[in-house]
């Protein structure tokens, strides 16, 4: 028997299992340059199992100015969209042979760059990214050569990469299926003014008020965080004002779990007195007592969208938009599916 090394298991130590040179043991690793003959090839993928051998990825990285390994910052990993997204992205990767590292940022801007100057300086191949307001730190990481990919809207005129759904054309969508059902006093929970997408989805909300002949009310339109906390506070304000408007649209489905329990808590059914709808859906809609109508986005083809853009950068600027879905639930007044059937 080969005595080995003690401590770590080199390419050396598989080199005297197989009994061929070290540059053999390369080239089944790397699956080249050069072809190895097959039963040589086995003879080395024993040895690599039987000294429990694993490539050095550091060493690997500094050969191939590759470390197969991207980041990913996200404003808060604990909005189910968001987790949604990471996971399917994480899924793509890993079909890929690629590592994704997770930066949350905890809707905190600092901590934010903070996270792209860690990823930048671990040398990650690219960056998804999705920040926390409308002031993204995309010179920074333009700055470094870095390819990334922002995975919501920005201004176009910055000039990045980017995935997108027209936000604001599935924000009426929703919201004009609510007003369909009669509804003529109509409210908004939307999301941080600042942000790109709240104002996407507010303008979307308009359009149907617009569609159907009905005014803004100004008392009727709060602003709250994108959370079950922002969701159950704006609709603590909303009743503070007043009555409720009976139909309400949240900006995403978080803020609708808040929002219903601050309204069962003052004794109002949803949607027999409060009918209301969501934007950015994930399975769990489905599953709430009442199920959720909402707007859904196709995170595993973005998922898959995004890797492989990053793969075959060239620097070209691209940018992929993707339809969305609407889902109806029983929230809006519509009598749904269960979950088993849906």
């Amino acid at each position: 028997m080969t005595k080995l090394n003690p401590g770590r298991v080199t390419r050396d130590d598989v080199a005297r299992v197989a009994g061929t040179s070290v540059a053999v043991v390369s080239y089944v690793i790397n699956n080249g340059p050069r072809p190895v003959a097959k039963q040589t090839r086995q003879r080395v993928l024993d040895a690599i199992a039987s000294t429990g051998y694993r490539p050095n990825g550091v060493a690997q990285a500094l050969a191939s100015g590759k470390t197969r390994t991207y980041g990913l910052i996200v404003p808060n990993i604990a909005n189910a969209f968001i987790a949604s997204f990471a996971h399917a992205l994480q899924q793509e990767a890993l079909d890929n042979g690629l590592v994704i590292l997770l930066g949350d940022s905890g809707d905190c801007r600092k901590r934010e760059l903070n996270l792209i100057n860690s990823l930048l300086s671990q040398r990650v191949d690219g960056l998804f990214y999705t920040s926390v307001d409308r002031h993204p730190h995309i010179d920074l990481i333009q700055a470094s050569g870095t390819p990334f990919v922002m995975l919501d809207r920005v201004d176009p005129a910055l000039r990045v990469n980017m995935l997108r759904v027209d936000e604001r054309a599935a924000a009426r969508q929703v919201a004009a299926h609510l007003l369909s059902h009669g509804y003529r006093e109509a409210g908004i929970i939307c999301g941080p003014l600042a942000m790109l997408n709240a104002q996407d989805r507010l303008n979307g909300w308009r359009d149907a008020l617009v569609e159907h002949g009905l005014d803004e009310q100004a008392e009727w339109v709060v602003s709250a965080n994108y959370t079950r906390q922002g969701g159950y506070d704006a609709t603590q304000q909303l009743l503070a004002n007043g009555r409720p408007p009976r139909a309400l649209f949240c900006s995403n489905e978080a803020q609708a779990i808040g929002c219903i329990r601050a309204l069962s808590e003052h004794g109002l059914k949803v949607p027999e007195q409060v009918a209301l709808v969501c934007f950015n859906g994930t399975e769990e809609a489905a599953f709430h007592s009442p199920s959720l109508t909402t707007v859904s986005q196709p995170v595993n083809a973005m998922a898959k969208a995004a890797i492989a853009m990053l793969l075959s950068w060239d620097g070209e600027v691209k940018l992929q938009e993707f339809s969305h879905r609407l889902v109806i639930g029983e929230s809006c007044g519509c009598a749904a599916a269960s979950p088993a059937r849906a």
